[in-house]
């Protein structure tokens, strides 16, 4: 069982799990590195979800024994172009990673948002002489962070879209 394409899946679930706990728990601590603590735990809970819908892809391509079951990125598999006869699961993901807003759109860009180097706030220079003018903030503007509570609902949707795809997929 354990060479079985699910528990890749299952593996990587249970470790973003992991991770959105010990996010709870450095909030409730309140230690000095809570914020380094939560970053963490913010950027492993996203490592992990990626890998649980690359797991989740790689069992529907299995299934359908295409060729691209091997692919290493999840873009590549849902990119509809890419693909010849997707099947109902990668045209369902595929829908969700184009549609604006949704889940798997916003999982995938902060998948991309790991490897971007953190990029200091700017702000505008300011004339001392000046003192009666506001300054305007201007530049790029701050990314905000993602939350503990859309993080889980992400694990939540792509836990339910696993057992739902693979309904869809047992061979009775």
């Amino acid at each position: 069982m354990a060479g079985e394409r699910y528990t890749r899946t299952n593996q990587k679930l249970y470790f973003a799990s992991l991770a959105l706990k010990a996010w709870q728990d450095a909030e409730a601590e309140q230690a000095l590195n809570v914020t380094t603590r939560i970053q963490a735990a913010r950027e492993t809970a996203v490592f992990h979800l990626y890998g649980a819908l690359l797991g989740l892809c790689h069992e529907i391509t299995g299934y359908y024994r295409l060729p691209e079951a091997q692919a290493s990125r999840v873009e590549s598999l849902l990119d509809p172009a890419g693909l010849a006869a997707p099947g109902p699961e990668l045209g369902e993901l595929s829908a969700l990673a184009a549609q604006s807003g949704s889940w798997v759109q916003a999982l995938l860009k902060a998948w991309q948002q790991l490897f971007e180097p953190p990029q200091p706030e700017r702000k505008a220079k300011v004339d001392p002489a000046l003192p009666l003018i506001a300054a305007v903030e201007v530049g790029a503007v701050a990314r905000p962070e993602l939350s503990l509570q859309t993080l889980t609902d992400w694990h939540a949707q792509l836990s339910v879209l696993a057992v739902r795809f693979r309904e869809g997929m047992s061979e009775w």
